[in-house]
């Protein structure tokens, strides 16, 4: 199916939701940190996704994904 909504696209919503639900999975992986919150925002163009960790120190941390669309490969 060709993307007709690139701003954001439905695809990259989907996926910034998708990851957002991760949050336990991810917490098992990153086992030097705590996730605390993951707040995202897909009404921007490129939506992003904010992740919030604590260390094993207490000192905060952010990581923010920028999900982009590459635009459709008409053949």
């Amino acid at each position: 199916m060709i993307t007709k909504e690139y701003n954001p696209s439905p695809i990259e919503v989907r996926f910034v939701e998708v990851l957002s639900e991760l949050k336990d999975e991810i917490n098992k992986k990153l086992i030097d940190y705590d996730v605390f919150k993951i707040e995202n925002n897909t009404q921007l163009d490129n939506p992003t996704i904010d992740i919030f960790l604590n260390d094993m120190d207490g000192d905060q941390h952010e990581i923010v994904l920028k999900v982009i669309q590459k635009p459709d490969k008409i053949s």
